[in-house]
């Protein structure tokens, strides 16, 4: 386990005009479930297809057509509430969400309401090393996502294209846990991360496979800790639900702005309305959508062509078995294991292909060492040709390959660095690069001795420097590696170098 301290970090403090402020935050995330074919048919979810060319009958609505659940996402949601240490409800229900928008073909979504799939559950967030916030998970509940209109192909008419509609969506949903811009965006990365891992949604919030509303609220210093014992929602302030936030960066400045524009309000005596708002990044500024519509508003009914979903427990219990290992699990395994820091394991479980990566280099014997090549020279070379892990010229063995060497003393440092420049331009094995360019480490310490030898007699007068300040025996040490082509091991030189100088 992480050896975390659970210390309520300090909520965001907003100094108004007449005292204090403190941000209180929920969210609820629409994850789309990583299915070929869509929640109520056998249409392609495909990202990018020509408009309307995955639509089956019943998401267009045709008279007559019946949904029909896909088992496949209802498996990924219960994988997804098991790896948020979630409650599976063995019966759930579906609903009809009315309302009329041109890309709702149906004139309803059907969604969960009542009776969702996924109970309470939660997700660990980690602020800074060792510091962790706990954000409660109310909900995940599965629902039919709406289509798409287009508005800016002619200025003239507006369009609908219905690939998306019926895509099927996880809408995991939060307590008021959150305290700040910089928490809610770390929740969203945890969240995203895990989601990753568990391989129920691919996290790509720029096509829109992951996007937030953002609930904001303000209020009072001491007001929050009222409604942690009472858990009465009217001690936070009114909230409004910034929609469809796709960027992490401006999730934090949607939440700052509107924090502050709520506050604004109250202190001018004035009184916030519970809507629903957009962002606009380019005024940093969030606008009035709609008025935040109630579950009444939306006349919620039981979908009357959906028979209640009952699934067995025998069945949650293989999936729980199956599920991988998550971020947290396998950052503490990193770090008992391979003795890393919280830091490197941190980053280089960031990303499960990245974690995958470092494992396979890992077997070159010296996980330290694999884990400070893999961040500072790997992902520092990728990073500055714009290239992902899963195009890394360099393969985890050949990286192997090269740590082997290194731990063997078979090459110093410096022409790992060499090695690794060769490997990544040009590819081939590490070790018959080496034999073939004749680059091992020379470890006759005869003929580093020799060498050492011949520098101190070719320059007395630095001798005599060197002696007087010890410092400068590194010009030694550094013309026996030019003289040797940086072939010698390093160790031995300066060991040659401190004694024959008697230092």
């Amino acid at each position: 386990m992480l050896d975390l301290t659970y210390d309520t970090p300090k909520p965001k403090v907003i100094s108004g005009a007449t005292g204090d402020w403190e941000l209180v935050i929920g969210m609820e995330i629409h994850a789309q479930v990583s299915s070929e074919a869509k929640l109520f048919s056998g249409a392609s979810t495909r990202f990018g297809a020509e408009p309307n060319s995955n639509v089956a009958f019943v998401d267009a609505a045709m008279p007559g057509m019946l949904p029909v659940i896909n088992e496949f996402c209802v498996e990924q949601a219960v994988r997804t509430g098991l790896g948020l240490k979630a409650d599976i409800n063995l019966v759930s229900a579906f609903d009809r969400k009315n309302y009329f928008y041109p890309d709702l073909p149906q004139g309803y979504q059907i969604s969960q309401l009542y009776h969702p799939i996924v109970g309470e559950g939660e997700v660990l967030v980690e602020l800074s090393e060792g510091i962790a916030r706990l954000v409660r998970i109310e909900r995940i509940h599965l629902e039919q996502d709406a289509g798409k209109s287009i508005h800016d192909m002619d200025p003239h008419m507006s369009f609908v294209d219905l690939n998306r509609t019926g895509v099927a969506l996880m809408e995991i949903v939060s307590r008021p846990d959150i305290r700040g811009p910089e928490e809610a965006a770390a929740y969203v990365g945890k969240l995203r991360q895990i989601l990753r891992y568990l391989g129920t949604c691919d996290g790509n919030m720029q096509n829109g496979n992951l996007r937030a509303d953002v609930n904001v609220s303000v209020c009072r210093p001491g007001q929050y800790e009222k409604y942690q014992a009472t858990q009465d929602f009217g001690h936070l302030g009114t909230r409004c639900e910034i929609k469809n936030m796709n960027s992490m960066r401006f999730i934090q400045a949607a939440i700052e702005v509107e924090a502050r524009r709520q506050i604004a309000i109250l202190e001018d005596g004035g009184k916030v309305d519970q809507e629903t708002r957009l962002y606009d990044p380019d005024k940093n500024e969030t606008r009035s959508l709609r008025s935040k519509e109630e579950a009444h508003d939306y006349r919620y009914f039981p979908c009357p062509d959906l028979m209640p979903l009952e699934i067995e427990q025998g069945w949650v219990d293989d999936i729980a078995a199956a599920l991988p290992e998550l971020p947290d699990a396998k950052k503490a395994r990193f770090m008992q294991d391979f003795g890393l820091t919280d830091y490197d394991a941190a980053v280089l479980t960031a990303e499960l292909e990245n974690a995958a990566f470092f494992e396979k280099a890992a077997q070159g014997g010296d996980g330290k060492l694999a884990a400070n090549w893999v961040i500072n020279e790997l992902f520092g070379r990728l990073k500055k040709d714009d290239r992902a892990i899963a195009d890394s010229p360099v393969s985890p063995e050949q990286l192997a390959g090269i740590i082997r060497l290194i731990k063997s003393d078979a090459i110093s440092g410096k022409i790992a660095k060499d090695l690794f420049e060769i490997v990544y331009t040009e590819g081939g094995d590490p070790e018959a690069i080496v034999e073939a360019r004749g680059m091992k480490q020379v470890t006759d310490t005869g003929a580093i001795e020799a060498a050492v030898d011949e520098i101190i007699a070719a320059n007395p007068a630095q001798v005599e420097k060197a002696k007087a300040n010890p410092k400068l025996a590194g010009w030694f040490v550094g013309q026996v590696m030019k003289a040797t082509g940086g072939k010698a091991n390093p160790k031995a030189v300066n060991d040659l170098v401190a004694a024959k100088l008697a230092l």
